[in-house]
């Protein structure tokens, strides 16, 4: 039996889990934290804007909780509204990364979203944004609408 057909890989790191979890809508930091752990996730994902410039001296942020040894941080440039925005943000998350010791994390879950009204994609932004960050070698997973051809575009840059 093959073991490898449930596991997830992205850019060579292997994942057990293939759930991805979001840390923004729980009440309480022991919530999220409890869900977390319940779900068997390995990936969770981050909001760069809601968090403290550091972690180091920030012993109130819920994120120095998780164990980061069988967590994977994904950050997230939600709140973005423009390619310029979102690659301060995935600069920010990568300095996350290291805080939390993943000096090897260059993944990012990019957002561009240019009307907060509607919460749609921006897809030039995302193409903007996803190219450069690439080039720095950045791991990108890009949020797009069903959008194939922008997935054909994003995946020839290689997200």
């Amino acid at each position: 039996m093959n073991n490898n057909i449930d596991k997830l890989t992205i850019n060579n790191k292997v994942f057990n889990s293939r759930l991805m979890l979001g840390t923004g809508k729980y009440k309480t930091p022991r919530n999220a934290n409890d869900s977390i752990q319940a779900s068997e996730c390995e990936i969770v994902t981050v909001a760069i804007r809601r968090l403290p410039i550091s972690l180091k001296n920030d012993n109130s942020s819920f994120l120095n909780t998780l164990n980061w040894d069988k967590l994977w941080l994904l950050p997230n440039t939600a709140g973005s509204q423009t390619a310029d925005e979102a690659i301060r943000m995935a600069f920010l998350g990568r300095e996350l990364a290291c805080q939390i010791g993943q000096e090897d994390n260059f993944f990012v879950k990019l957002e561009v979203i240019s009307d907060p009204k509607y919460l749609l994609p921006d897809p030039i932004g995302t193409l903007k944004a996803a190219k450069f960050l690439i080039k720095k070698g950045f791991t990108v997973l890009p949020y797009i609408n069903a959008d194939p051809m922008l997935a054909l575009h994003l995946e020839d840059l290689g997200c």
